[in-house]
């Protein structure tokens, strides 16, 4: 009975969670995040020339044509109806209420610490812009770029490039940048490069690069 019942669970948990293909092996992936610093400039520099994008939150407005859609909250996709506007094929998050959006596909919340290499999953580090690095790793990026990853806010206390959220709050950046030091060294084991080409940030943990620098040595298209 008792391993019936794990059986059971188990099935269960398969249907529950999607599995992340690493569709895209040694490739260049572009994170864009929400910070004030971003610019519709840089994310239109990175159309065509990088790799892969995956969008966080906001961000598909600018970049409608990403390849994968994150947001972790369920309440994010309810207050964006599922972001039907969005052209891109894959849509992730880490709430199960989220699914009942036509394509949003569910990963389970492994914890906060580290970098989760079971495809299911992603380490939080409690911001969605970490767990995009994660989801990069699982879709087989070599190297992650980093856009609008200001980790503060910006002048006049704007807190992203689009203002606030509907729901208001204030995030906790001292936290989140906390929290992106304890994916450093699991990502140079995994031989995984980021590199952070936000105009301004906060967050010191990995290299800074200008954009058009980093883009000139991206991996050609046929890696």
């Amino acid at each position: 009975m008792a391993h019936q019942n794990a059986r059971c669970l188990f099935d269960e948990e398969d249907v529950l969670y999607a599995s992340v293909q690493k569709l895209w092996p040694e490739s260049t992936i572009v994170c864009v995040g929400g910070g004030p610093s971003l610019t519709p400039e840089d994310v239109a520099t990175v159309q065509g020339k990088a790799l892969h994008v995956i969008a966080i939150n906001d961000a598909y407005r600018l970049a409608p044509w990403a390849d994968v859609l994150y947001a972790a909250d369920a309440k994010w996709w309810r207050h964006h109806a599922g972001a039907p506007s969005f052209r891109g094929g894959l849509k992730y998050t880490l709430q199960a209420e989220a699914r009942r959006w036509p394509g949003v596909q569910v990963l389970r919340n492994t914890g906060q610490e580290g970098l989760e290499r079971d495809p299911r999953g992603l380490k939080t580090g409690r911001n969605g812009g970490y767990q995009a690095i994660n989801l990069a790793v699982h879709l087989g990026a070599r190297r992650v770029l980093l856009l609008g990853y200001d980790m503060r806010s910006g002048g006049r206390g704007k807190s992203h490039w689009f203002g606030d959220h509907p729901w208001g709050g204030e995030s906790p950046y001292v936290t989140f940048r906390r929290m992106f030091g304890t994916i450093v060294e699991p990502l140079k084991a995994a031989g995984v490069e980021v590199i952070n080409c936000s105009r301004e940030t906060a967050l010191d943990v990995f290299p800074r690069m200008a954009l058009a620098d980093a883009l000139e040595v991206s991996p050609c298209a046929t890696c």
